[in-house]
């Protein structure tokens, strides 16, 4: 399977309208990267792939990236540095979890949309929106190989 067939137009465009909700409740940054297979440690390459994507180059360093090899089956989240030091120890794995629990039963958009939801509402308390804030990153899904 192609990984830009995961998901249909539709699925798509539902993804990057709630990572645009989700920031606007936020002056944290949200990305969906999707590729079909996951070469190394998933959360070591997942954070290659931030690294690679410039989410480190924030201004707060509030980047988030939920990462998906759809054949390999592999999650991972990475959050920067000014989100881990916020965050409760266990919020990306209760998170991944949740996840898991939605791609096993097949609901794979929703899955990522409610994920994407729940990370917004909680940079919200800790990075809320400004005024003044400016769309650091786009908010399209990326895909790797």
């Amino acid at each position: 399977m192609n990984v830009r067939n995961f998901l249909s137009k539709a699925e798509e465009a539902k993804i990057v309208q709630t990572i645009k909700e989700g920031e606007l409740k936020t002056s944290g940054e949200i990305r969906v990267h999707l590729e079909n297979h996951c070469p190394t440690e998933t959360l070591q390459h997942a954070r290659t792939v931030f690294g690679e994507m410039g989410m480190h180059e924030t201004e707060e360093h509030t980047g988030v990236l939920l990462y998906i090899a759809v054949q390999d089956h592999k999650i991972a989240i990475v959050g920067d540095e000014g989100i881990n030091a916020k965050v409760p120890p266990d919020f990306w794995e209760c998170i991944i979890e949740q996840l898991t629990t939605d791609f096993k039963a097949e609901k794979y958009c929703e899955g990522i949309c409610t994920t994407l939801t729940t990370v917004a509402e909680e940079l919200s308390f800790h990075f809320p929106y400004k005024e003044d804030d400016i769309d650091e990153l786009p908010n399209d899904i990326s895909f790797g190989e």
